[in-house]
């Protein structure tokens, strides 16, 4: 029997208003918190641990990435850092270098961010050759949703002169040709076709996934989309109890219900860690990139990006979803995106049918409209904001839309208003999954140029704190098992080196994560520095 009592600190249940003393646990649940004197009463054999002032509260919620895309990034290389086209080459030929990868194969390198580039555009595929004209490279924006191809990549992908434009993608060219740039359906198959990384070396990569999660306080993370492919890698993890986070998948809307039939087990509950959630489908792709699907054109420019499936296919998606009852997360960037999405779940709503029963979520709703707000509460649908946009690509967003467009990114105080139970999350691996970041981002709203985008879309850090505990896990339906400290949840716990409801707004982002505990049990412990 392990039993702990946790005193000496502050405790944020995120259900009252004053923090509680003292908090017990038994084998992996809480058993009281409250008043010192009173827990204290039973807990009787408990091993006590002093919290020496500092703060515990529930461990984050991952309200939306891509787990295997987590693992996979740690195989591949990285641009990050790179300020210019030269440097993008040299990363790239460094990390051939150091992997010794032989000619012919493929190379991945991720984090393209044009905003960090000296020359503020997209690299064309002569920066890649220059790396290297015996590899196929692909260089993956940090969005995951458009890439840059070198010319043997490109020859290797079936892709030339006369490669039409396919469904839901575009690929650039000049005079003709294919500049490399390739966007959304472009650019997507061709990741697809990739080997994947042996099993000993994926097997690792899901470890160090786990512990890059842990160390950000989190407990519970999602796989936010996935396909056949990930079958098996998810019967081996299973199987093998290599999953020591919880894991909520999401099978691609068309063709998922094949990821049921062969992954029964996780199909109506946890299953050594995993468990299915319900459909997933993309509905267009990022604002930074101009692919989100506008309702008025970017600035400057008669282009309002384009979707991916038509109102037919996404109807039949969420049609699927409901009737099974099963939940549908929806990644909708654009304000027009939004407006299919929330159409298709308003037809069914009018069949008499309920979509607000399997609480459908809107992933991203970077530029939901102030206007489709009250339609949100009507069919029942919880937007996920990746509010964290506002300081990484804030000012990309100033630039493609307007001050005042831009300004309306990712309205979560609007959607509080409106009584939506919005969370927030950051598509790891787009950027990292540092929920205290993105507290901050929420509370302050301000772009990496120090424009404050959006005051009145700031919310308190109360309201950011449930938006990554609480209501993330209502988005799971998990809010009798996790989200809050009360007596009979899971003891999923973070241990915070600061209180965030006593720390300045704006150094809520120092705040460290010193211990992360799941059922009970230490999976992460800071190293004393």
């Amino acid at each position: 029997m392990e039993k702990k009592l946790y005193f000496g600190g502050a405790i944020l249940t995120m259900e009252n208003e004053e923090p509680a003393g003292a908090l017990l646990t038994e084998n992996g649940r809480i058993q009281a918190v409250g008043e010192e004197e009173e827990v204290r009463r039973l807990a009787s054999g408990a091993e006590e641990i002093s919290l020496e002032g500092r703060t515990m509260m529930p461990s984050f919620i991952d309200a939306h990435s891509h787990f295997s895309a987590c693992a996979n990034a740690l195989l591949q290389g990285t641009a990050e850092g790179a300020g210019n086209f030269e440097e993008i080459t040299d990363a790239v030929r460094s990390y051939i270098r150091e992997r010794k990868i032989p000619a012919g194969e493929w190379v991945v390198v991720r984090d393209l961010d044009p905003e960090v580039l000296a020359e503020k555009q997209v690299p064309d595929r002569r920066v890649l050759d220059a790396a290297s004209s015996d590899h196929p490279i692909i260089l993956q924006h940090k969005s995951g949703h458009v890439g840059v191809l070198n010319s043997l990549a490109l020859k290797m992908a079936g892709i030339g002169r006369d490669t039409p434009d396919p469904e839901g993608g575009r690929i650039w060219r000049e005079n003709g040709e294919p500049t490399g740039y390739l966007e959304e359906n472009a650019f997507i198959p061709v990741l697809h076709r990739l080997p994947p990384p042996t099993g000993g070396e994926l097997m690792a990569a899901y470890e160090r996934a786990q512990e890059m999660y842990a160390s950000y306080g989190i407990t519970t993370i999602q796989e936010g989309f996935m396909s056949a492919e990930m079958i098996p890698v998810y019967r081996g993890l299973c199987e093998g109890q290599r999953l020591w986070l919880d894991v909520v998948g999401y099978p691609g809307a068309d063709g998922g219900e094949a990821l049921y039939q062969a992954l029964p087990e996780a199909a109506e509950g946890y299953w050594n860690r995993f468990r299915l959630g319900g459909f997933k489908m993309f509905l267009d792709g990022s604002p930074q990139s101009r692919t989100a699907w506008m309702r008025t054109p970017y600035r400057d420019s008669e282009d309002r990006g384009y979707p991916v499936l038509t109102d037919e296919q996404v109807y039949q998606n969420v049609s699927m979803a409901v009737s099974s009852g099963r939940q549908i997360l929806a990644h909708c960037n654009g304000d027009r995106a939004a407006e299919q999405y929330l159409g298709a779940l308003s037809r069914l709503k009018q069949e008499g049918k309920d979509p607000a029963a399997v609480r459908p979520v809107m992933i991203h709703a970077q530029l939901l409209g102030l206007d489709q707000i009250p339609e949100l509460v009507r069919l029942g649908v919880i937007p996920s904001f990746f509010v964290a946009h506002v300081y990484h690509w804030g000012d990309a967003h100033i630039r493609n839309f307007g001050l005042e467009r831009a300004s309306k990114i990712s309205p979560a105080a609007s959607a509080g208003r409106a009584g939506l139970p919005y969370t927030f999350h950051q598509d790891a691996p787009v950027i990292r999954p540092d929920m205290l970041e993105t507290v901050w981002c929420a509370v302050n709203r301000r772009t990496r140029e120090g424009t404050v985008l959006g005051e009145d879309e700031r919310v308190t850090v109360k309201e950011a704190l449930l938006a990554v505990t609480a209501r993330a896990a209502y988005q799971y339906s998990e809010e009798k098992e996790k989200g809050t400290l009360a007596p009979g949840k899971r003891a999923d716990l973070v241990i915070l080196d600061k209180n965030p409801l006593e720390t300045e707004p704006e150094r809520i982002r120092e705040i460290r994560i010193l211990e992360t505990i799941k059922d009970g049990k230490t999976i992460y412990k800071r190293k004393e520095q």
